[in-house]
């Protein structure tokens, strides 16, 4: 995605946000521009995925055309301040607090099989080594702050841009997941090198080769700090 508009393109998103779907003619009114000037940043809006277009049918009958308004796409509405890592960390302590944190465990361990699950289809029949590769997208598909690489006694994973770092940083039990995640996907036993919390900037998980995961290890567990 581009960078966030600002400016008068940032403004038009503003009238977007707060009036919902808006003309050019609309929209030249309420900005003082003219209507040629609000059309031209609105190409460029478009283009860049923060808004679309909307053609009203009705309204074709009287001018031959569908009259077209303007509003934000989902990613136009991401521009506009979101909470949403306050309210997961909020349902996390609520969890822990009403029913425990043994409770809290059991959900981390039921999102860990998810994932497994949706995971093991595209790693069977794969090396280790393919599987190491294919799992640099375990957070993100194509992530490219995700480096893959072998070391002495196995491979690394390092995350250079962990999408869930604010989460992460006030609650790091929710990074368990992923290191259990990853021994479950690839069967040793996977620790995390280095931290985000530990002012590393970035996440390291090796996997140790020698240590092959135990059958009746559990699904999730609390990563030990090394």
């Amino acid at each position: 995605m581009p960078i966030q508009p600002t400016g008068t393109r940032q403004s038009i998103l503003e009238a977007l946000k707060r009036e919902g779907p808006l003309a050019i003619a609309q929209l030249a009114e309420r900005l003082g521009m003219s209507g040629e000037a609000v059309r031209q940043q609105l190409v460029q809006l478009q283009r860049e995925g923060w808004i679309e277009a909307m053609h009203e049918r009705a309204a074709a009958r009287h001018s031959g055309r569908p009259a077209a308004r303007y509003r934000l796409t989902q990613a136009g509405d991401h521009v506009f301040p979101k909470h949403y890592d306050a309210l997961t960390v909020a349902v996390l302590d609520a969890v822990s607090a009403e029913l425990g944190p043994e409770a809290l465990d059991r959900i981390l361990a039921s999102l860990t099989e998810v994932r497994a699950r949706q995971w093991e289809p595209r790693l069977a029949g794969k090396s280790v080594r393919e599987r190491v590769e294919v799992l640099r997208g375990v957070y993100e598909g194509q992530d490219p702050f995700m480096d893959a690489e072998e070391v002495p006694g196995g491979f690394r994973l390092v995350e250079h841009n962990c999408p869930f770092l604010n989460v992460a940083l006030e609650r790091p039990a929710l990074c368990s997941t992923t290191v259990s995640l990853l021994s479950r996907l690839l069967g040793f036993e996977v620790v995390r090198e280095e931290r985000f919390q530990s002012g590393d900037g970035r996440c390291a998980f090796r996997v140790l080769m020698d240590k092959p995961r135990a059958a009746d290890a559990p699904l999730f567990q609390r990563e030990r700090k090394n």
